[in-house]
């Protein structure tokens, strides 16, 4: 921990960077924090309870229209900043990734590439109560998870929680917001709560990095995230790659071809 507290002072403390963003204690467990001072960096914790993905603010105009700035990145935070670059969304000259290795030593990356390189050791897989349910869902006809999926939507209340915890959501208008059309209706109600979420896992495919923030934020405990999760695996054989691979610099539904199979029409 002093370790990444003295590195984080240090980049501070020259001015190489303008803030840094970490994680400090909570009430319950650890939260984001934005750090201006060497002094404050006293108070950066990194554990297994950091579970916020710091990506999120990343793109926020607040942020990085500050100068340059350091993130302090778990593993999910790397797959999205890699995501985010193949999607123009940041400037490498603007931006230090630190992590904290299984080690626990501090590593600054010193380009996208070198993340890229380092996330291929960590695979991505669901595990426990997650994967019984995305096993229960493939045993399960059309019919019946679309059943499933309205009863979980029938909780939903329309906070958007999920929206505001996603890195991968930051475009500067939602649809839900636009009303001229009308796309989707702003109310909540178990048809309306189903479109939005609907036009959500289109928007995330081939893009969700499969990070759980917006399962994580959800004050009902819907398991939105499985949805965006599942289309990870799907997506992966028809187009030859997941989310977050700059090397590869492809997008899903960005990517067409005359020849397309096109076998996802059933």
């Amino acid at each position: 921990m002093d370790k990444l507290r003295e590195k984080a002072a240090a980049l501070l403390a020259d001015g190489t960077v303008t803030m840094v963003l970490g994680y400090e204690e909570g009430t319950n467990k650890p939260r984001p924090v934005f750090c201006h001072t060497a002094e404050q960096a006293s108070k950066l914790v990194y554990s297994s309870q950091c579970i916020n993905n710091l990506a999120v603010y990343l793109t926020k105009k607040d942020i990085m229209g500050a100068g340059k700035v350091a993130v302090i990145a778990t593993i999910p935070t790397l797959r999205s900043i890699l995501q985010l670059s193949v999607e123009n969304q940041l400037n490498e000259d603007n931006l230090i990734v630190i992590t904290v290795t299984d080690k626990d030593e501090v590593k600054q990356f010193a380009n996208f590439a070198e993340i890229e390189a380092y996330i291929a050791d960590f695979q991505l897989k669901l595990e426990g109560k997650e994967q019984e349910i995305i096993n229960k869902l493939e045993g399960m006809s059309r019919e019946e998870r679309f059943k499933f999926w309205m009863e979980e939507m029938s909780h939903c209340f329309k906070c958007y929680a999920c929206r505001a915890a996603c890195p991968l959501c930051y475009c500067t208008k939602c649809i839900v917001e636009e009303n001229r059309p009308q796309w989707i209706n702003p109310w909540a109600a178990p048809l309306a709560n189903m479109e939005w979420q609907i036009n959500r896992a289109m928007h995330m495919a081939g893009r969700c990095t499969g990070c759980g923030a917006c399962g994580d934020a959800c004050p009902v405990g819907i398991p939105i995230h499985l949805l965006t999760r599942k289309m990870i695996e799907d997506l992966a054989p028809e187009f030859g790659f997941t989310p977050g691979q700059p090397s590869k610099n492809r997008n899903a539904l960005s990517t067409w071809k005359a020849d397309d199979k096109e076998n996802f029409i059933r």
